[in-house]
Parts: structure tokens; C-alpha cells; sequence
């Protein structure tokens, strides 16, 4: 996990956002409290990670309109719902809308800091697929457009003499070609190269 990996807690009751800083901040967690989902939004970065510990039932703007609201960006910390037993059918949908777990009030210490814990390492892989994407797409910009060519025959399991005679080249030409996308794609085999491909889950232009 992120050494800068923060706890956002989103709830309408001082009292209960206070307990829950001081939980989190006991074992080493730093923690923002916000009094609303509006006030929340309002400081809010994709690019911090963290993850976010929400009440169900607020004034304004509830915790299940914030979870939807979070959930167009291309990056947005895991949710966490707390909750009181008459709201516990919302806390189900929004488990089944993504949350990572929901919490009744009164919550148990142990069992709140396990689930922050998941949410945190799952915000930390999330963070690192989107930027391994990222690299992916970057190196794939750095081909030419005759390199993209021989990559698309590569991974569709073509060998170098039928895409020589596909493209109409020496075979010379397409193990050239063939070398350089390895190399620019920085894939040591193979199966490196496909496994980038099918990661981008996006044909290539």
C-alpha cells in the first residue's frame, strides 16, 4: 500500500467521524473526515489514494448517490459503507454496486479495520493497472504504423512467413519489424506481447 494512503470518512454524525479518525489514526492510518457528501466532492482527487468509509443515510446527498457519482471517474478510491440496522437492504446494494463491505453501527473495531485494509490494497492494485495500462498504450504510440501491422499479425499466431506474405516483405523484413515492437513494447516473449494486448481489452488501430 501507499505510504500517502488516506482514510476518507464521509459521515453526517461528529461523533462517529471523530471515533472512527481516532480508530484509524491509532494504527497508523492517516484519516480526512467530511461532514457530507458535497463536502467531500468537493476536496476530492482521484489522484490521492486511499479509500473511502461512507455512511448510508445522510442529509444532502446520500452514500449511495456518492458511490455512483465516484464510480464515472476513471479512478476512485473503494467504498466502505457503514450503516444502521434499518439501513442495511441499502448497504447490500451498495455492496452489489461495488462497495468493498458495510459495516453496522455499532461497528466493530476489528472487523472495520480489516475491511479498511482490503479496500486499501485494492485501491493500491487498481492504481497500479491503470498505470501499467498506461505504459502499455504509451509504448504502443511509439510503434510505427508498419510495426502495428506485424504486432496485430504477431498476436493473432501468424508466423513470420505468412506475414511476409501478407504484407508483401521479405521475411527478412518482418523479423526486423518483429525485433523492433519486442523491443519498443519492452515484451521479453510472446506471451508478454499477447498478454499486453488483451490487457488493453480495445482492438488495435
Amino acid at each position: 500500500m501507499p505510504a500517502d494512503a488516506t482514510v476518507f470518512i464521509v459521515d453526517d454524525d461528529l461523533e462517529v467521524r471523530q471515533a472512527l479518525a481516532l480508530l484509524l489514526e491509532s494504527v497508523g492510518l492517516p484519516a480526512e473526515t467530511f461532514g457530507s457528501a458535497d463536502e467531500f466532492l468537493q476536496r476530492f482527487d482521484p489522484e490521492r489514494p486511499g479509500c473511502l468509509v461512507l455512511d448510508v443515510r445522510m442529509p444532502g446527498m446520500s452514500g449511495l448517490e456518492l458511490q455512483s457519482r465516484l464510480a464515472d471517474a476513471t479512478i476512485h478510491p473503494p467504498v466502505i459503507i457503514i450503516t444502521g440496522h434499518g439501513d442495511v437492504p441499502m448497504a447490500v446494494r451498495a455492496v452489489q454496486a461495488g462497495a468493498v463491505d458495510f459495516i453496522e453501527k455499532p461497528f466493530n473495531d476489528q472487523a472495520l479495520l480489516d475491511s479498511v485494509h482490503r479496500a486499501l490494497e485494492q485501491d493500491a492494485r487498481r492504481r497500479g493497472q491503470v498505470r501499467e495500462l498506461a505504459g502499455i498504450r504509451q509504448r504502443l504510440d511509439s510503434l510505427t504504423p508498419r510495426e502495428r501491422e506485424v504486432m496485430k499479425l504477431v498476436v493473432s499466431g501468424l508466423r513470420n512467413k505468412m506475414i511476409a506474405a501478407e504484407l508483401d516483405v521479405s521475411q527478412s523484413t518482418v523479423e526486423a519489424h518483429r525485433a523492433r515492437v519486442m523491443e519498443k513494447m519492452q515484451a521479453r516473449t510472446l506471451s508478454d506481447l499477447m498478454r499486453m494486448v488483451l490487457s488493453l481489452e480495445e482492438p488495435i488501430a
